[in-house]
């Protein structure tokens, strides 16, 4: 068994996401069914110790079916209707399959706004301590309700990378319908699953896709990029099948294993990198990039050769390289509108009041690709 592996079948503390084509099908709803499979092997893990929060898509397609609706439908409106239907069954059917072991479940709904705001970033993070600590499962799910196209998390993968943060998770393990990553479409025989991933050079030039199920709104794309940010903050990760749940919450020897980065980003640098949402964009030379990204220095008005946005001294910015490849974020010192004259010019040539950082070192973090 691989070190990461061992990690996630060893952890005390695990989030588990499932995604929708796991719970739901088209035209029939929840399959409760395969739900009950999926808390059979939840429990199992709970009953060995430790702590479990579950992020679970599937409101919207619970709601298909009671409301009459073929397929998951495009517009925000019908997604909310659909939502406020499907939650309700899905909170149900989760409080009657847990109670077969009695567990106590807790719905934990939320928006990207929670998790961007660092005061409801902390009110979040009290809100979970508390339940684990009272014995409760949170079985959490994006607000669909209530979210619009503005705050939206976009998919629950990403969600599920944030609350591993959030909680202080051991590892993450994400369960869909497929049951690994491949260097291309699984559904082409030729493809090759990836059972290890090292680092990022492990899956560079693979090629991704959509979910064919129509269900969900992540597919592998989400999946690899939760997993990648997880990973890189220091949180082992585990992408399998729903359908293998009992084994990758046992031995963990099933699926592809994403190895954890050395340190684990804290809290605000985590929020900083991965949580809170841009305001604007710096664009950097290839100096600026190198001393930013290699040598984890300051950025300075030097290094800078653009600025878009709106955005005021204190919001967080993205550092971009010269290809617009987002290299880092980090909270900038000025207002946009400050910035264009200063942007080329060296410390020296400035006024002293401006003889500052324009996002300092302690205030920015590199981001991996």
């Amino acid at each position: 068994m691989s070190v990461t592996r061992k990690a996630v079948a060893d952890a005390e503390r695990l989030v588990v996401k499932v995604g929708s084509s796991a719970l739901t099908t088209a035209g029939h709803g929840l399959d409760v069914e395969r739900l009950n499979a999926l808390v059979d092997a939840i429990a199992g893990r709970i009953a060995r110790g430790g702590q479990l929060v579950l992020v679970s898509s599937g409101a919207i397609g619970a709601g298909l079916a009671p409301l009459a609706l073929g397929k998951r439908p495009r517009d925000l409106a019908t997604q909310q209707a659909a939502a406020s239907v499907g939650q309700l069954q899905l909170a149900h059917a989760y409080a009657e399959s847990f109670g077969r072991y009695s567990l106590t479940v807790g719905q934990v709904l939320l928006t990207s706004d929670d998790v961007v705001r660092r005061s409801h970033y902390r009110n979040a993070q009290r809100t979970f301590s508390r339940l684990l600590a009272l014995g409760a499962v949170p079985v959490v799910n994006e607000n669909d309700t209530v979210a619009t196209e503005e705050i939206r998390f976009g998919d629950n993968d990403r969600l599920a990378a944030l609350v591993a943060h959030l909680i202080g998770a051991d590892a993450l393990v994400l369960l869909s319908d497929v049951d690994g990553l491949y260097d291309g479409d699984p559904r082409d025989g030729a493809t090759r699953k990836v059972a290890e991933v090292a680092d990022d050079a492990d899956v560079q030039g693979i090629s991704v896709g959509m979910s064919s199920s129509g269900l969900g709104t992540g597919g592998m794309v989400s999946k690899l990029a939760a997993a990648r940010t997880a990973a890189a903050a220091g949180i082992p990760v585990l992408l399998a099948s729903a359908s293998e749940a009992a084994r990758a919450l046992t031995t963990a020897e099933v699926g592809t294993a994403f190895a954890a980065a050395d340190s684990r980003l804290s809290a605000r640098r985590f929020w900083l990198g991965y949580a809170a949402g841009p305001t604007g964009r710096l664009q950097l030379d290839d100096g600026a990039v190198a001393a930013v990204v290699r040598r984890r220095r300051s950025l300075l008005a030097a290094g800078v050769t653009g600025v878009s946005g709106d955005f005021q001294a204190g919001d967080v910015v993205e550092l971009v390289d010269p290809a617009q490849r987002v290299v880092a974020r980090g909270v900038v010192a000025f207002d946009a509108g400050e910035l264009p004259e200063l942007i080329g010019r060296s410390s020296h040539e400035l006024p002293p009041e401006q003889r500052r950082e324009v996002v300092h070192a302690d205030d920015l973090v590199p981001l991996r690709h």
